[in-house]
């Protein structure tokens, strides 16, 4: 009988194979911000703790400054698992995830802070769960502010957008919301905003303090009315399939890693909004606050009428709501 021998050069080989760490597995992240924006530097640190705590197994990548597409291909590409990790806008996922809606309606939330507490606790859960048949893995909320009208025109009143063409995100409720107040709603990819209102294809948009100035459209659309229609959180997600092929210690520290992201974020925007909004007003933008909102929240009306259409939504409306 002849007895098969392993040279020593061989066993020390498979020896070295055996200890050697599994290739890296890279996953692309989207992001529509520029690198210092505070969603991109908290991605960026969601990638550095995910790259130490799997010990390489799983480096995430962010690709910032929208260069994988516009926030509606890269919700597509989601889908399809051309991108692994995203923040999204809860408004443009309406069309594909229902229930988040009722969080892009004009007044859902009082406040900020309220926003936080509904989206922290079990409605935030519902909401998440609500995306997986959109092959969507939700694992925390970023913060985006409240968003507000500006445009090139001077607006003091809910009666001076009337006849304006605004920019609004590609969701049916922005159109509704804008149409309710008497203006034309121009849905448009948002890095096509400055060069719009400036050859007059709009007259103005929506947006947050940051976003504003960030991006300068307060230089082409001066005036700045402070009418706090929306506060939509922002949401961490991870495609399906790339979530479903990693163990569940992975997992974990990857659910960990974007909610301690998340922290960070939300620390860092606040921060933003005011280094923003004084880098705004010493620019010599008019900036209008409203004491008093009610003509803006009477005017959603019939777009509570036209989206909050069936039981479900109506009690998810109620419970946000009845959040204290």
């Amino acid at each position: 009988m002849k007895l098969n021998r392993i040279s020593p050069v061989a066993a020390a080989v498979a020896a070295i194979a055996a200890a050697a760490p599994a290739a890296a597995e890279e996953i692309r992240g989207w992001n529509t911000h520029a690198p210092d924006y505070p969603v991109s530097v908290a991605m960026d640190h969601f990638g550095e703790m995910v790259a130490e705590r799997t010990e390489g197994r799983i480096e995430p990548n962010t690709y910032h400054s929208a260069q994988l597409g516009e926030q509606d291909q890269a919700i597509e590409q989601m889908q399809f698992g051309g991108i692994d990790f995203a923040v999204f806008n809860l408004v443009p996922l309406n069309n594909i995830v229902p229930e988040t809606q009722v969080t892009t309606l004009p007044y859902a939330f009082r406040s900020v802070d309220h926003m936080h507490r509904v989206v922290d606790g079990p409605i935030g859960e519902e909401l998440a769960a609500a995306m997986e048949p959109a092959n969507m893995v939700g694992l925390a909320w970023y913060d985006s502010g409240a968003r507000s009208f500006y445009a090139n025109t001077p607006l003091n009143s809910v009666e001076d957008l009337e006849g304006l063409k605004i920019r609004v995100q590609n969701s049916d409720v922005n159109v509704a919301m804008v149409e309710a107040l008497g203006a034309n709603a121009t849905p448009i990819p948002f890095g096509e905003v400055y060069s719009s209102i400036q050859t007059g294809v709009v007259d103005g948009a929506e947006n947050n303090w940051p976003s504003y100035e960030s991006t300068g459209h307060y230089e082409v659309a001066p005036h700045y009315i402070l009418d706090e229609h929306t506060i939509v959180p922002e949401v961490f997600v991870i495609n399906k399939d790339t979530w479903d092929s990693w163990s569940a210690e992975d997992q974990e520290i990857v659910r960990q890693a974007a909610k301690e992201s998340a922290e960070l974020q939300r620390e860092l925007w606040a921060e933003r909004e005011e280094q923003s909004e004084q880098i705004v007003r010493d620019a010599g933008a008019t900036i209008v606050e409203l004491e008093d909102k009610s003509a803006f929240i009477e005017a959603m009306n019939p777009v509570y009428d036209q989206f909050v259409t069936d039981e479900n939504l109506r009690d998810l409306l109620n419970r946000i709501q009845a959040t204290e």
